[in-house]
């Protein structure tokens, strides 16, 4: 390995009129990837709505320190996306947008953090690049847009790790003075404090695993030892063991729960049951790096033949490949996978990828334009096959229309590629690749139509039973997805019980079809007709006892049945 990184290239600046093209592609692409419709769809899957009905009753209850699910404590995860959560209600107001924004302003710093390390070490073209290619890839869109504690993690340990290669020496002059680096060793415990506030003590196996496959692999131990100087790990402590002392405190199955269950448990253990094969993060991190993962492989066929030629690569290049790598594979060896762990990963693989595309496009243009043509030629055939299936053979309109859709994007991410070989001194043609991305983050609600319509999440029934006046306290769902369940809960502000035969007491019974007579056995019957839901899709049937037990009125709601009927998943993230 060489000891040094390559001095970045500044020379050749641009030109104002491309510089200002330049200027508004990375605003928009910022802008448009990370915060424009984060409300498009409501709270979906599992997670999303338990985890921000938790920062909900933060900000309501004024209890920073224990997250509670339904008022019972709930140590999944520690406190830092449900802190950003919360202040994101009380300053914006309670919404699907606002749940997801502190993700959204994770990966937003995670990718100028990055960008800045590039134009740092290799110039600011790749910088540019950083910019353009990172935000845009379905890894950072998607993560960006979830409300979940997966981004703010990445973006915190994407920021610790920056830090991280300061500290050891990859910017040209870092080591020359032990006071510069003193804001450096004090952000990297900052950040990596939030990390561990984000996810949990995977940050310091991801961090230090990283650090000490770089030394092993450079041989620059002194350097990566440096991380550990007290300052850094003072500033860590500070950041994160005041929340982790008052939570163990106030609740004392804190440490047996948080840190042996969801931790050591779900590593090691497939109790969980998210078991995957070992090779999982391998499509994973291809899909997650779409549009541009046909020129990461190429980059990497590329970057090992250089390797094979010179024997060596920079130690800059080095550290995140080493940061990538050890993510992917500490991951990969639990017995627990779930697509969003390798999230960290991300950030370092899109700066090996700016930096690679900025060199071989200068030196192989060629092979960049095959490369380019090639995907298009693989991708063309495909979406012109999805088209003539989905329009004349497909099975439903909704599965036609998806494949309609899908021929879309995948046409999109042709487009995008071949920009991408237009190289110019003057106008930046090339950089107009994100634009068919862009175009699609525009359309998303339109592209999402066939998948889901109607509204997955439970917003849409919830708005209609409160224009109905169907009391929540009283109202049971019958089959029901959990995460459609929790997600109702949330925007009903009250957890909905499913419907369970021998809990069962009169109220409102949510039904998908007319089927109320197959769920509800005498002494209980269904009141025809049904309150009809037409925007959502659903029913609601008055459910009340027969004439042997009395009329409806006098026997009361759901009570505390309803909320003894759903019990809290325990099969998380």
């Amino acid at each position: 390995m060489t000891q040094t990184g390559p001095l970045p290239d500044n020379r050749n600046p641009l030109p104002p009129a491309a510089r200002s093209i330049w200027l508004l592609l990375i605003v928009a692409t910022l802008y448009f990837s990370y915060f424009h419709n984060l409300g498009g769809i409501g709270l979906v899957g599992p997670d999303e709505p338990r985890y921000a009905w938790i920062a909900r009753a933060m900000a309501e209850t004024g209890d920073w320190v224990t997250p509670r699910l339904y008022g019972k404590p709930w140590f999944e995860k520690p406190a830092l996306y449900y802190w950003g959560a919360a202040l994101s209600f009380k300053w914006f107001g309670v919404s699907a947008a606002s749940a997801r924004l502190p993700s959204a302003l994770a990966a937003l710093l995670a990718t100028l953090s990055v960008a800045w390390l590039a134009w740092q070490l290799y110039g600011a073209e790749t910088a540019r690049w950083v910019l353009l290619l990172l935000p845009t890839t379905v890894g950072m869109i998607g993560f960006s847009h979830a409300a979940a504690t997966d981004m703010p993690f990445a973006g915190m340990l994407t920021i610790a790790m920056v830090c991280a290669g300061v500290i050891v020496g990859l910017v040209p002059g870092s080591r020359d003075s032990a006071w510069w680096r003193l804001p450096w060793l004090l952000l990297f415990g900052f950040f990596l404090g939030l990390a561990v506030l984000a996810k949990g003590p995977a940050a310091i196996v991801l961090s230090g695993g990283g650090l000490l496959l770089w030394a092993a692999s450079t041989k620059r131990w002194r350097d990566a030892l440096g991380c550990l100087h007290p300052a850094a790990m003072v500033a860590f402590s500070v950041t994160t063991l005041p929340w982790y002392i008052f939570c163990a405190r106030r609740n004392p199955d804190f440490f047996r729960v948080f840190i042996i269950e969801h931790n050591f448990k779900r590593y090691l253990t497939p109790e969980f049951q998210h078991i995957q094969p070992v090779w999982f993060y391998i499509p994973v991190v291809l899909i997650a790096m779409l549009p541009w993962s046909l020129i990461l492989v190429w980059s990497m066929v590329s970057g090992i033949s250089r390797l094979r030629r010179n024997g060596s690569v920079s130690a800059s290049a080095a550290f995140w490949l080493c940061s990538a790598g050890f993510c992917l594979l500490f991951f990969s060896l639990s017995r627990s996978k779930l697509p969003g762990y390798v999230l960290p990963a991300i950030p370092p693989i899109g700066l090996l990828l700016a930096r690679s595309f900025v060199r071989f496009s200068k030196e192989s243009p060629k092979s960049l334009r095959w490369v380019t043509l090639a995907f298009a030629m693989v991708v063309l055939p495909v979406g012109i096959t999805l088209i003539i299936i989905g329009t004349r053979f497909h099975a439903s309109q909704s599965t036609g229309e998806g494949m309609v859709v899908g021929s879309c994007v995948l046409f999109a991410f042709a487009l995008a590629n071949l920009f991408l070989s237009f190289r110019s001194e003057g106008f930046p043609y090339a950089a107009l690749s994100v634009l068919p991305v862009l175009l699609l983050i525009v359309e998303f609600r339109a592209l999402i139509h066939p998948w889901f319509s109607p509204d997955p999440s439970g917003r849409t029934i919830a708005a209609e039973l409160a224009a109905k006046q169907i009391p929540a306290d009283r109202l049971y769902a019958g089959a029901m997805n959990r995460g459609q369940l929790y997600s109702l809960s949330f925007y009903l502000h009250r957890e909905i019980g499913q419907w369970e035969e021998a809990r069962a007491n009169p109220g409102f019974l949510l039904v998908r079809s007319r089927d109320c007579a197959r769920l509800v056995r005498p002494p209980l019957r269904c009141a025809d007709p049904p309150i009809e839901l037409p925007r959502s899709g659903w029913f609601v049937y008055r459910v009340e006892a027969g004439e042997s037990v009395g009329g409806f009125d006098h026997l009361g709601g759901l009570g505390g049945s309803s909320r003894g009927g759903h019990r809290v998943d325990r099969q998380p993230r």
